[in-house]
């Protein structure tokens, strides 16, 4: 366990010495000790014992610094309070929340499910064959949702990709001026169509593909490609730099292509 949350005087000096840090060089003990919780006396104490150890220094009257040493033990302190934050919500919590899957077979509460990505979207079915496996809170008919717990396991998922088709602005074309057989060759190739612009989607449906999804192109293609998908977005030229922003963001592979 850290010190500072095993044990109640290290959590008070290291919070008297953040107050410090915040306030050099004028410190007054009193607003410390109401942002604390501790009397004045206490903090006079503790700023006494924070000296003598040489993480702070005395300049003057109420008047102190935190030394590099000081600034070196805030570092670790919070380094080791940062790691047990990560432990707790990335171990031990995500162990416990509670997700919804999409059942593929009957599923009764307490049954130990497979976890698994198709299609976008997440999947449990009975048993713990797979390499990720939880723990279904609800009961459910195949096809309905179920409620997931006590996650184990990664889902074994390769990412997708996206293809970025640009379309003319209407100024220069737009629609119009664009290549319609690229279009629905990308559009049918693709496991999800996503556009941006009026240009864009006026394209997908000349080509006979309707976007899925006819704005936040950047956001659900990124998505759509770290659960797996091959996805197609296709794009104004105003808008491609702010789909591409999103897409390198998200680290996932694009490629971009002239309509």
């Amino acid at each position: 366990m850290v010190d500072v949350l095993d044990n109640k005087r290290a959590a008070t000096r290291f919070r008297i010495l953040v107050q410090i840090a915040e306030r050099q060089p004028a410190v007054s003990q009193g607003e410390i000790a109401e942002e604390v919780g501790v009397t004045s006396q206490a903090v006079s104490e503790y700023i006494r014992e924070l000296v003598d150890d040489d993480l702070v220094e005395k300049e003057g009257r109420s008047r102190y610094r935190v030394t590099p040493e000081g600034v070196d033990w805030l570092f670790r302190t919070a380094d080791d309070i940062r790691r047990f934050a990560d432990h707790v919500t990335g171990d031990v919590l995500d162990a416990m929340s509670e997700a919804a899957y999409l059942a593929t077979d009957d599923i009764a509460e307490g049954d130990t499910v497979t976890l698994f990505v198709e299609d976008g979207l997440l999947h449990a079915k009975p048993g713990d064959e797979g390499p990720a496996t939880g723990v279904a809170t609800t009961d459910a008919e195949a096809g309905t949702d179920v409620g997931v717990t006590s996650f184990e396991g990664v889902m074994d998922l390769e990412p997708g990709s996206v293809t970025v088709v640009q379309v003319p602005a209407v100024r220069s074309g737009g629609s119009r001026a664009v290549d319609g057989d690229l279009v629905a060759e990308r559009c049918e190739a693709a496991e999800l169509v996503v556009a941006a612009g009026v240009e864009a989607v006026v394209a997908c449906r000349q080509a006979g593909a309707d976007p899925a999804v006819p704005f936040a192109a950047g956001e659900t293609a990124a998505e759509g490609a770290e659960r797996g998908l091959e996805v197609t977005a296709i794009v104004t030229t105003d808008e491609v730099g702010r789909v591409t922003d999103t897409l390198r963001d998200a680290d996932v592979s694009y490629e971009v292509l002239e309509g």
